[in-house]
């Protein structure tokens, strides 16, 4: 006898869609700096085998086939057109040392298509100029290269500038105020959309300070002192391993042997901050760690952390990333993790 099943053929189901990763398009236009091109590729551009997966998917764009660069060192052929920017969920927009030349309107044109669709834009040193010129920093926050803030404040009064910073986040337009300081931004980038522990790991393999401030100088007085001085990476390194105790500025000052004014000297010459702004910002980081890695207890990420209760973990949280610990942890803690 033949048993047939009451039960009906099993369906196979539908393998769910894989979403393709934010995708992050970079304008190169003629006289562009490769050193902020090559910033843009190192941070959101190289595969992340370390991670196992692409944080990115990376693009290059230009206005023309061949594109000359700064100063003529080479010529960069080979990327896909202009209209590539239309499909960018965040587009870095082009930069050049002669910020008088105006920008092409093509260019300026894609600038402002994307800020319409909202698009997030960014701009790295020069930059800022692109972004005033397409219109859209009207009434916005922005920073610029120390160099030319005078010349972006006559040309453009209504912009907002904030010009003794490293990088201005406004929510969806970002600008950076100099070369070294695009690796800075794209870290934060990395941060805001992947969480601390991620950024930390793109920061090692740049081998970069993982975390400098936006609200950081741009201008170091002493980045090359007349007397050689005493680093001061093992009094960081010696903080960082005791963030769960109440350290204090004169902690730190103790252990570099100096007095606390000395010390704060020191931090601002070298580092362009203060030693609590510093520590402050560690302890933050740390928090984000503990979140990332699964700790749901928000006393306990505070005590961890050295920043005291949960309220004071809320209010710095809250001030630095514009997420409470809840939200934080449902973006980047592990998948289950309780709200």
């Amino acid at each position: 006898m033949t048993h047939r099943s009451s039960q009906p053929p099993a369906v196979p189901r539908p393998r769910p869609a894989v979403p393709r990763p934010h995708r992050v398009v970079v304008i190169v236009d003629e006289n562009s700096n490769p050193f902020e091109l090559g910033c843009a590729t190192e941070v959101f551009g190289l595969r992340r085998p370390e991670l196992g997966r692409d944080l990115y998917d990376f693009r290059l764009c230009s206005p023309e086939p061949d594109t000359l660069m700064r100063d003529g060192f080479f010529t960069l052929t080979g990327v896909a057109p202009l209209s590539a920017a239309d499909s960018a969920d965040t587009l870095i927009v082009p930069n050049r040392p002669d910020t008088e030349v105006p920008r092409r309107p093509a260019v300026l044109d894609a600038v402002r298509r994307a800020h319409r669709r909202g698009t997030r834009l960014v701009g790295f040193c020069s930059g800022a100029f692109t972004l005033a010129e397409a219109g859209v920093l009207d009434g916005r926050r922005a920073t610029a290269h120390w160099q030319w803030a005078d010349s972006f404040r006559s040309r453009f009064p209504a912009v907002h500038l904030e010009r003794d910073v490293l990088f201005v986040d406004d929510g969806d337009i970002l600008t950076a105020a100099g070369s070294a300081a695009a690796l800075d931004l794209g870290l934060h980038i990395v941060r805001r959309d992947h969480g601390a522990e991620v950024a930390n790991s793109v920061s090692r393999r740049l081998v970069f300070a993982a975390h400098r401030d936006g609200g950081q100088r741009q201008f170091i007085e002493r980045p090359v002192p007349d007397i050689p001085d005493a680093s001061l990476a093992p009094v960081l390194a010696w903080a960082q391993r005791r963030l769960d105790t109440p350290l204090t500025v004169a902690d730190l000052a103790g252990r570099a042997a100096v007095s606390p004014a000395t010390l704060h000297r020191r931090f601002r010459a070298e580092l362009g901050t203060t030693p609590l702004a510093w520590l402050t910002g560690e302890r933050l980081a740390l928090a984000c760690r503990l979140i990332e890695r699964g700790e749901r207890r928000f006393e306990v990420v505070a005590r961890r952390s050295g920043l005291g209760t949960a309220a004071r973990l809320r209010t710095l949280m809250r001030r630095a990333t514009g997420l409470t610990p809840s939200a934080y942890r449902q973006r980047f803690g592990p998948a289950g993790g309780l709200g």
